[in-house]
């Protein structure tokens, strides 16, 4: 079993590994086992100026690096994240409660985003026109902006780092890295192999911490922009601070994803799918389906179907290659879901399986798989994250029924529909309310070279996290309008 290497957390700024001389933070503990794993450090103004005084001399250097000779540094990265991915993915089990295989997944879609941004050479060409008037010619490139600041949540410790990093860095800006005070161990290991690769000092910085962090990079004058992903009240919060600073933003925040099954889907197929997107990684995920809605027919067999897919899930330590579903981060985590799941059934709803039996007879931090049918149209739980593995089902007549209800979702992350029907697929992809979706799929994750949108409270900015919205993020657009005189040039 892979430990924690160490229980000091330091960041690591200008080159250099140093112990926070903030107070105390939070203690951390593994969600699997109650253990003590260290305690993170508040965070301080001092120590997050020093690391974006770092990041920003190192700037000149870094962006008057060729754009082919900084992505060799993430080519070395890539081949290190593949060495290392069985440590790593134990790392985050350890620290965020995930199984190994959702772990590994996890370094899979981050290892992808490095592949994508080493095409930099390519994907941050502008363009040109010669003529645009006589003997004018114009032309556009794309430069980099500065210092980053990326801002990380707890439930994809690696994984949404690298929705970031990578861009920034191959785009020629640097980056000052906050990961969650909840996982900063695998974090630090990731910038240990960064460092590894011989990237200039103060390229990458990482800094731990937590609120008091978080406002020092919000409003420092140095910091160009910023990229946060958490929950929708946090994200507000970050855009608005950040923005008001005059900083480029973007910000994804929470979700209430819905899954649409028609009475023509598969039955067995459609169950498997939506409960490994409700149950994995305990619903701690942006992705996770949240809210069924059958159609017609379907409400007579779905409910049962997904209730023995629940019931028959192995729960336990993630480090157990037999476990399917590991504990959420915290006590209070489950101590919140267990509440909203005495809530849902207050409000009328059904607990054909109910996850409140599963969370006092080990260590940890465990909720069990909770299936809530018939949850009122009125409850508030039907706009509430609750962000464990809880599945509410409802049930309406119609496609369109269905996406009225997605529609009145404040959130727009994520929706799908499990159909055999490509009209049906068709108008349901054209007009409901979400960024990202799914024809037949519970998880619509978009691949590294896609952007992971989101709509209405599930994001804030306009440039998304990956692909060519990266890009577009990460540089600003200069534009040269050019002449050169004949007259003019024979003086010389």
């Amino acid at each position: 079993m892979t430990a924690i290497p160490s229980p000091t957390i330091r960041n690591f700024i200008g080159g250099k590994w140093l112990t926070p001389t903030s107070p105390a933070g939070i203690a951390l503990t593994n969600p699997a086992t109650g253990e003590l794993l260290g305690q993170t450090p508040a965070g301080s103004a001092a120590e997050v100026d020093a690391a974006v005084k770092s990041a920003q001399a190192a700037f000149p250097s870094w962006r008057a690096t060729p754009a082919a000779d900084r992505v060799q540094y993430l080519f070395k990265l890539k081949v290190l994240l593949e060495q290392h991915i069985g440590e790593l993915a134990s790392l985050i089990t350890i620290e965020n409660g995930k199984t190994l295989a959702e772990s590994t997944g996890e370094l899979r879609r981050g290892i992808e985003n490095v592949e994508v941004a080493c095409g930099i050479p390519v994907l941050m060409q502008g363009y040109s026109l010669e003529d645009v008037a006589p003997g004018i010619d114009e032309f556009m490139v794309r430069q980099p902006l500065g210092v980053a600041a990326i801002i990380t949540p707890f439930n994809f410790p690696l994984m949404i780092p690298l929705w970031f990093l990578p861009y920034a860095i191959a785009t020629g800006n640097t980056v000052v890295l906050k990961p969650s005070d909840r996982v900063p161990f695998s974090v630090a290991r990731l910038v240990e192999l960064i460092q590894e690769t011989g990237l200039p000092d103060g390229v990458v910085n990482l800094v731990n911490g937590g609120k008091p962090a978080v406002d020092t990079l919000l409003d420092h004058p140095l910091v160009r922009a910023i990229s946060f992903v958490g929950s929708t009240p946090v994200a507000k919060y970050v855009y608005t601070r950040g923005s008001a600073s005059g900083k480029r933003v973007q910000c994804q925040g929470g979700a209430k994803n819905h899954v649409v099954v028609l009475p023509d889907a598969d039955q067995e197929t459609t169950t498997k799918i939506i409960a490994d997107s409700a149950f994995g990684c305990a619903g701690q995920r942006c992705l996770a389906v949240s809210v069924t809605v059958t159609i017609g027919e379907a409400s007579r067999w779905f409910p049962a179907s997904i209730a023995a897919a629940a019931s028959s899930l192995k729960i336990g330590d993630g480090l157990d290659p037999a476990t399917q579903m590991g504990p959420v981060i915290t006590t209070a985590s489950r101590d919140r879901v267990v509440s909203l799941i005495g809530q849902g059934a207050d409000q009328g709803a059904k607990a054909i399986i109910d996850g409140r039996a599963n969370t006092g007879d080990r260590a940890g931090f465990f909720v069990g798989p909770t299936v809530l049918d018939g949850l009122p149209a009125q409850s508030p739980l039907m706009q509430t994250e609750i962000f464990g593995p809880v599945l509410s089902v409802i049930h309406a007549q119609t496609v369109e029924e269905a996406m009225e209800i997605i529609d009145r979702s404040a959130y727009g992350n994520a929706s799908s529909i499990f159909t055999a029907s490509g009209a049906a697929a068709r108008k349901f992809r054209n007009a409901v309310s979400t960024g990202n979706v799914g024809i037949n799929i519970g998880v619509p994750a978009p691949m590294a070279y896609f952007p992971f949108s989101g709509w209405k409270g599930s994001f804030f900015g306009v440039m998304h996290a990956q692909g060519r919205d990266a890009i577009e993020f990460f540089t600003d657009k200069k534009v040269i309008v050019e002449r050169w005189p004949r007259e003019w040039s024979r003086k010389f």
